[in-house]
């Protein structure tokens, strides 16, 4: 047994051994059914404290051949599990090969440059194998990669690599763009199309990093915090054994449930032809859902007895502090949204799967997913605060006097869509003249600027409704259209016609006459028609004057 190959199972027997274990030793049915197969690349990325390091342990101990698991694994899920994916027994690659274990963090953590930590690396796992077969003619034993290719070409055999943190020189910030491509090209190298792989299992915290629409490592399947995929369950603790833990240690479920729950996946996965249901049928099963919970948290709970956050164990709130911040346009907008129960859908297309490349607020909220502070719903592409104890840091995140206008602004938003909803028109337009103050735009020079105002005004309204810009009716286009969200029926449908220096009679006359009602028919007596003027002449100085006026009917 070395220290890099072979590590044995030692450390994934504590964790079986002791007092709170979740057997999830079922996922080696799953990694058995791509061994030796062009699906043999498999990267799982999940937030710290999400069993990361307890599976890459776990994958060591059956596969090493030097470890002696079976008695192990005979008593676990898996032995029970039969044939799962891929009509293969449990056993099949039990002890079957030798296991070469990285953990960047041991090398890309500490003080030494990028060129010292993987030249460090590449000695220490050199030496593993030399120890292993000092038989072989290397070429040179200096060169990991090399090394590695004479010692399982010339004994035929196959190797499983298990490297744990992956993404540690992303997330370090010490290391140039530079030393980043050269380190995916690293890995390239050592992994792609080499036959002495047998299985390669990276995992991380951050997907594998994309250049562009991009990767180096485009060999690899991933399965990460938006789409888990057929290692959903996996990921984190299920319903079921959390409700189980609680059971058998006489804990609150509820409470726990509500502190520590929330993180929606769902399994969607090609479709199998060993499948019960798509025999039998014809049809692929539908995906299940899962609603998964922090392990640590859960532990710590259910151990002690106390449930409160536990997050910040692992990550201090200036982490989601620093991310938050950042200047880009409805961020902080999002954030008020979210803090207040809202789920926001947005685009993760964009993100380009590290700490540092951001291109607007979606990208930083896509980051958040995978760092864990916000949940994903891969049905709806919302994003939302998963749970009580995710919420509890951004409150300690958003203290700093910079939040004090984007909560002074969410409140005026909120009190304009109530006022709209109760249709008292004199105070939506003294909340639209404060918002537009708040804002500090003091003039607009067209009705294309006035929509624009009227829009972020209106954020607070993003938890209730889909908005639509010019809503064609067939005679003309309402300027802003609130469709209620499935999940409030029974907010008003509102359409919004703004003018821009006009009579404000004229902007309610605009929406009988276009007939906009008429394209929501199906919200036909809960409709709200909202006609809002600015005069651009009224003075600063007369007595209470108001630059916007609003008038506002139901149809």
């Amino acid at each position: 047994m070395g220290i890099y190959l072979n590590p044995g199972k030692t450390s994934y027997e504590e964790a079986v051994n002791s007092r709170i274990f979740i057997d999830k030793s079922e996922m080696i049915a799953f990694l058995n059914a791509v061994v030796k197969t062009k699906q043999k690349y498999v990267s799982v990325s999940r937030p710290r404290r999400f069993g990361k390091t307890m599976a890459a342990d776990m994958i060591c101990a059956y596969y090493d051949k030097e470890s002696g698991s079976k008695e192990l694994f005979s008593r676990l899920k898996l032995a029970d599990a039969g044939s799962t994916y891929g009509n293969l027994p449990w056993n099949v690659y039990l002890g079957r090969f030798d296991v070469l274990r990285i953990v960047m963090t041991d090398f890309f953590d500490s003080a030494l440059t990028y060129d010292k930590a993987l030249e460090k690396m590449q000695l220490l796992v050199c030496r593993d194998i030399k120890k292993k077969y000092p038989e072989v003619d290397y070429f040179d034993d200096t060169d990991m990669i090399q090394t590695i290719s004479d010692a399982y070409s010339e004994n035929e055999h196959q190797l499983v690599i298990v490297i744990d943190e992956w993404d540690a020189v992303f997330r370090n910030g010490k290391t140039t763009k530079e030393e980043q491509t050269l380190y995916l090209d690293f890995l390239r190298n050592l992994l792609k199309d080499k036959s002495y792989i047998a299985l390669a299992y990276m995992t991380g915290i951050l997907p594998i990093k994309k250049y562009g629409r991009h990767s180096a490592l485009n060999m690899f399947t991933e399965y990460s915090m938006m789409y888990p995929r057929q290692l959903a369950r996996f990921t984190g603790f299920t319903e079921k054994e959390v409700q189980d833990l609680c059971n058998e240690y006489g804990r609150d479920y509820k409470k726990i449930k509500e502190w520590y729950d929330g993180y929606e996946v769902s399994d969607i996965v090609p479709p199998d032809p060993n499948h019960e249901e798509l025999r039998n049928t014809g049809k692929s099963p539908e995906s299940n859902r899962y609603y998964l919970y922090s392990p640590l948290s859960v532990v710590e709970a259910v151990s002690t007895g106390s449930i409160k956050d536990y997050w910040n164990k692992t990550e201090t709130y200036e982490a989601l502090a620093e991310f938050i911040r950042k200047d880009y346009d409805g961020l902080k907008e999002a954030v008020t949204l979210l803090m207040d129960g809202a789920r926001l859908k947005i685009d993760t297309s964009t993100y380009q799967n590290d700490m540092t490349t951001f291109t607007g607020k979606d990208d930083v909220l896509s980051l958040l997913i995978h760092l864990g502070y916000l949940g994903y719903d891969d049905e709806t592409s919302e994003v939302y605060i998963p749970n009580k104890e995710i919420l509890d840091e951004f409150y300690s995140s958003t203290k700093s006097s910079e939040w004090v206008e984007s909560f002074k602004s969410f409140e005026i938003s909120l009190e304009l869509l109530r006022a709209t909803w109760e249709k008292d028109s004199d105070k939506v337009a003294a909340l639209i003249e404060e918002a537009h103050d708040l804002a500090g735009n003091k003039t607009y020079n067209e009705e294309a600027a006035l929509s624009y105002a009227i829009q972020y005004a209106y954020y607070a309204a993003q938890k209730y409704y889909t908005t639509i810009l010019e809503m064609d009716s067939g005679k003309g286009f309402a300027d802003i259209v609130f469709i209620p969200s499935p999940k409030y029926p029974d907010k008003p449908a509102m359409v919004i016609e703004l003018k821009y220096n006009k009579d404000i009679e004229t902007a309610l006359d605009q929406i009988k006459r276009q007939n906009y009602p008429d394209r929501l028919t199906h919200y036909k007596g809960n409709i709200l028609l909202v006609g809002i003027n600015y005069d651009k002449d009224t003075s600063n100085h007369s007595q209470n004057y108001k630059h916007h006026s609003c008038v506002i009917e139901t149809a």
